[in-house]
Order: structure tokens, then C-alpha cells, then sequence
């Protein structure tokens, strides 16, 4: 049996998934990898990169003694921290996760994120190239590291025995200052900024195999997380938005070509292809901050009491007659100043589930405003609606209200581990199995 195998090194767990060649799902394993560790500062955000390849060596040995060697195996993880390696390719540093600050931190008077700004570079805090650039102007890259990596890309390549990794445009660019109509660091405005690229990995233009494991397996570049999710969640490429909403949130839709985009919508590579992608800051976490305003009141989890209070709002009143609240409770990537808030309060609709709809709204609408920004970049409308992320799986009421906004069914994938599926279907077509 032909089959391969998806590995996803997420920020809080790794996910396993080996699907066979008809692109059914076999098997699946996911763990909390618990490998945060203290930083330099209390704000730090890094893990350390041995926990994590302990697990992913572990899952895979539990997937290979069931289902024998696989035909490839496929990455993916999260997009944006990084490691340096040494010349043998062994970690000398944590991971810097991309929830790590330190590029915000002065550093002789100013932020290492400001100064790349003022070059017209884009990066945002937690961007590997960000976080470079403050370890380096802040005199902390290792003295025996001589190139950066993603984790996942590190992993892959001490799965084959290479020194040093190749990444896919789609993982470099998520580390920023990186040119995504020519698919390249911009060397030289980096340089300019005073950014030292020697640590720069290469990068290829779409998916290649970068080695073999011991036993002849071969290993793909990692995929982004989102890339890998769109991939694993959705048939229809062409026609369809991807709609995820769980801790956060984020829209996705194909552009066939590259598109310049501003505010908060980003654009990224795939494949040969681009996706267009927006996020949220606050997104699905705005329905957990608000069950935990219910549980002060309450002393007890409110969450049954929220779909309750919903259902019944819903049935009397309908969506039209919730409050209408502003989730943006954390800003957005080009206006962080941004506050939520709640307005449409009437005397018949004072109620808890006028509250909770208004929340779930509050969410979609986020979203459904930039897909519409979507749309006119590429002169585009969906046909197809499809929902991820437990948000949507396990909130019919999110699921209704989203249809009724979007104007689509959603449609829920089959399988949950939408990232780890995604880059073993990857694996499969890169390798031509």
C-alpha cells in the first residue's frame, strides 16, 4: 500500500496524519508538545527544538510500525519563528516562536521592527527576520551559528542527514522581507536596514524533496501552516474560501497570479499560485473572552448557557435584532488602536443571547469584510464556503449565522487534522505517487 505521511509542528502541538493514495485519512496522532522554556525576559515565547523532534520522531515510529514505510513524508508548522543552527546543522539557540516580542524591544533607543519598517520592509513582531535582526543588533546570535531555520524545515532536514535546510518560498516568506512576486529575500534592502543575510537559508520557488531518510523515504519541504490547511481542507481550489475560526481566525482564497495588497490582507505563496489570507487579531477568542465574562457572574463554564441563550434569541428575534458588537477587541495588523464595541441596544432586546449572537456576528462580519477586500483583488466571488477550526465543527449556531453572511452553505471537512493532511497530499503530488 502506497501511503504517506503529514507531520504539523504547530505552537502548542504536533499533529500526525498518513492518509493512503485514494487520499483517505489511515491514521492520526496529536500531542501537546509542552516545549515552551523561560526566555531572556518574561514576555520570551520560545521552546525548545529537541522536545519537539522527540515527539515527531515518536509519532512517526508509532505510524511506520502499523502501516509499514511510507512513500514520502510531507511538513508543515508554524510559519513565522526560528532556530540557528551550527555548521553540523545541531541546534545552538531555543526556538523563537512567532509570539515571541523581542523585535518591539529598544534596542539604543530603537526597536529593531521600526528600523526595518523605515525600510519599507514588511515584518511584524515574531517575523523571523525581525527576531534576527534584535538578536543580532543586541549582540545574542550565538557565536557557533552560522544559518536560521524554521522548525519544521529543521526538522526535515536532520530527517535526512542534511547540515543545513532548504525552505519553500511559502515557509521563507513568512519570515519576512522576503519579494513574493520573485520569490527571494530582498538581500539588498535587508542589508541596507543592516541586517546580516548570511544566515538567510535558501529557498526554492515552490515544493521540492530535500533528502531522503536513512531508509530511502523521501522528505518535502515544509509547506505553510495556512497553505498546508487550504490544501488539506479544500477540493475545489478555484472556487472555494476558506473559513477558519478557533483560537483565531482567518479567510482564505486563491489568486492564480501575484496581486499587491495593503491593509489586512496579506498575500502568499502556493505553490504556484498565491493565496490571499486575513486574519483576525482577536477572532475566534472573542467567544471565549465573553464566556468568561458569563463565568464571573455565574462561578460556573457558561458555554452550554451561550448556545442556549443563542438558540432561543435566534428563534424569537432572529440575527437582525442582536447587539452589534465590534470583536475587534485587539485591533487589526494596520490599525492596532482599534477598540471594540457594542452598539444597537434597545429595551427588547436586552438579553444575554442578544449579547451572544452579536458576538458570533461580530466574528463572521470581521471576516466577511475581508473576503469582500478579496474579491476585488482578484474579480472573484466563492461558490464554495468551507468551515475549519472548532469554532465552526462545533458551533452550529456559528456555522448558521456565517451561511446567512456569507450568503453559502459552510461545509465542514471530513477530517480535523486539515494542516498534517494537507502536507502528506503535498508529499504525494511532489513525489508523483
Amino acid at each position: 500500500m502506497k501511503y504517506t505521511i503529514g507531520i504539523d509542528t504547530g505552537t502548542t502541538s504536533v499533529s500526525i496524519a498518513a492518509i493512503n493514495d485514494s487520499r483517505e485519512l489511515l491514521d492520526s496522532i496529536t500531542a501537546n508538545h509542552g516545549a515552551f522554556i523561560p526566555g531572556d525576559f518574561p514576555e520570551s515565547k520560545v521552546q525548545n527544538p529537541a522536545k519537539i523532534l522527540s515527539i515527531v520522531m515518536a509519532g512517526l515510529e508509532s505510524i511506520t510500525q502499523k502501516f509499514g514505510k511510507p512513500s514520502a513524508i510531507g511538513f508543515t508548522g508554524q510559519m513565522h519563528g526560528i532556530l540557528y543552527l551550527d555548521k553540523s546543522g545541531n541546534p545552538v539557540s531555543p526556538l523563537y516562536t512567532w509570539q515571541d516580542p523581542s523585535a518591539n524591544i529598544p534596542v539604543n533607543g530603537q526597536s529593531s521592527l521600526s528600523i526595518l519598517h523605515s525600510h519599507g520592509l514588511k515584518c511584524s513582531s515574531g517575523y523571523g527576520i525581525s527576531t534576527h535582526f534584535y538578536l543580532q543588533r543586541a549582540g545574542k546570535i550565538p557565536h557557533d551559528a552560522v544559518i536560521l531555520s524554521t522548525i519544521s524545515d529543521y526538522i526535515a532536514m536532520k530527517l535526512c542527514g542534511n547540515d543545513s535546510p532548504l525552505l519553500s518560498a511559502e515557509m521563507a516568506a513568512g519570515l519576512g522581507g522576503f519579494d513574493l512576486k520573485h520569490r527571494e529575500f530582498m538581500t539588498d534592502r535587508l542589508e541596507s536596514a543592516g541586517v546580516d543575510v548570511s544566515f538567510l537559508p535558501r529557498n526554492v520557488k515552490g515544493y521540492c524533496v530535500v533528502g531522503q531518510t536513512e531508509s530511502g523515504v523521501p522528505v518535502v519541504c515544509s509547506m505553510g501552516d495556512n497553505q498546508a490547511s487550504f490544501m488539506g481542507s479544500v477540493d475545489d481550489e478555484e472556487n472555494t474560501l476558506l473559513l477558519n475560526v478557533g483560537t483565531g481566525s482567518q479567510v482564505s482564497f486563491l489568486s492564480r497570479e501575484f496581486v499587491e495588497t495593503d491593509g489586512d490582507i496579506e498575500l502568499r505563496p502556493y505553490g504556484d499560485k498565491y493565496l490571499l489570507a486575513g486574519a483576525a487579531l482577536c477572532g475566534g477568542r472573542a467567544y471565549a473572552i465573553l464566556e468568561t465574562f458569563y463565568r464571573e457572574i455565574c462561578g460556573h463554564s457558561c458555554y452550554e448557557m451561550m448556545s442556549v441563550h443563542s438558540e432561543e434569541f435566534l428563534r424569537t428575534h432572529g440575527m437582525t435584532q442582536a447587539w452589534n458588537v465590534d470583536t475587534r477587541f485587539q485591533g487589526t495588523r494596520s490599525d492596532p488602536s482599534i477598540t471594540g464595541s457594542i452598539t444597537g441596544i434597545t429595551s427588547d432586546n436586552f438579553c444575554a443571547g442578544a449579547l451572544t449572537v452579536g458576538v458570533i456576528r461580530g466574528i463572521i462580519v470581521e471576516l466577511h469584510g475581508m473576503y469582500e477586500a478579496m474579491r476585488t483583488l482578484t474579480g472573484r466571488n466563492a461558490g464554495t464556503l468551507v468551515g475549519s477550526g472548532n469554532g465552526l465543527r462545533k458551533n452550529e449556531i456559528m456555522r448558521r449565522i456565517a451561511g446567512e453572511i456569507f450568503g453559502l452553505e459552510v461545509r465542514v471537512p471530513k477530517y480535523q487534522e486539515e494542516a498534517a493532511r494537507g502536507c502528506a497530499l503535498c508529499a504525494f503530488s511532489v513525489t508523483g505517487l
